[in-house]
């Protein structure tokens, strides 16, 4: 059984309250799990302390039994020592998709266009 410790969503619309859970990864994000283990409130300011808040005893002991966390979860675990910090990269983040190239290159285009003009 492949385990994973992630978030269970909960909460009204546009007010999401979430629940650190370890769950069988075949089972619903909002479904069936086998032991909550904390909770996180994004709604809070980051400073706050009730933001995140996790049982470490029991989140050990999932990741002793093989538990991977989800990639936000990673996160929480890390800001709080358990994990070591993962290096990510993503490169093409900061590159532009082809329509924005299109317009920087018709924006470019139109700059040069009055500079010529004014030259002759």
């Amino acid at each position: 059984m492949s385990m994973k410790i992630r978030l269970a969503r909960g909460g009204s619309k546009k007010r999401p309250h979430y629940a650190i859970v370890a769950s069988d990864s075949r089972m619903p994000r909002d479904g069936r799990f086998l032991e909550k283990l904390g909770t996180y409130n994004p709604l809070l300011a980051k400073d706050s302390e009730d933001r995140v808040k996790m049982n470490m005893e029991r989140v050990q002991y999932w990741l002793s039994q093989g538990a991977q966390p989800t990639d936000r979860v990673a996160r929480f675990l890390e800001t709080a020592g358990v994990l070591a910090k993962a290096v990510r990269n993503n490169p093409k983040a900061a590159v532009p998709g082809a329509k924005a190239k299109k317009r920087a290159e018709e924006k470019a285009a139109k700059a040069a266009a009055p500079a010529e003009d004014a030259a002759e």
